[in-house]
């Protein structure tokens, strides 16, 4: 009898084990990316996922930008953060002047503000974009940004 409750003992205190959870790791041959699309951005523009939305509805794709290249503008629910990884770019939040990002630069938009960002006329950029998405959209498109605004 203690030889039973001693074994069944150690099988429900070992049991957990079994189930725990581990690390996974995910290679960048898994996550193969797209070339951007003309809808939604200008120019030569590669898009890597980085993460789905296993933590909530939280997401975020690597994106690289070939000079000229930019999206079009566009509003997120939640906001969105750009950790820029190589590279030097432009973003502009509507009804304000062009800034500059490097790389190790962080940007936020927050929820709802009208913005584009990419690279610059000369230079590629390369940044992570993080977002949430809201009854399943985590971005809003709108108008290409014109040559002229990227311009100036």
């Amino acid at each position: 009898m203690k030889h039973v409750f001693a074994t069944t003992l150690v099988m429900a205190l070992t049991a957990p084990m079994a189930f725990a959870q581990t690390a996974e790791i995910t290679s960048a041959e898994q996550r193969a990316g797209t070339a951007g699309s003309a809808d939604f951005f200008t120019g030569t523009v590669y898009v890597q996922p980085v993460f789905d939305a296993r933590m909530g509805n939280v997401n975020a794709g690597s994106v690289t930008f070939m000079p000229g290249a930019r999206s079009h503008w566009h509003t997120h629910p939640v906001g969105q953060w750009l950790v820029v990884t190589s590279g030097t770019g432009w973003y502009q939040v509507r009804g304000e002047e062009k800034q500059v990002m490097n790389a190790g630069d962080v940007v936020w938009f927050p929820a709802d503000v009208d913005h584009w960002h990419g690279a610059t006329d000369e230079h590629a950029v390369t940044h992570v974009a993080v977002q949430e998405a809201v009854d399943d959209s985590a971005v809003t498109w709108g108008d290409p940004v014109s040559d002229e605004d990227f311009a100036q």
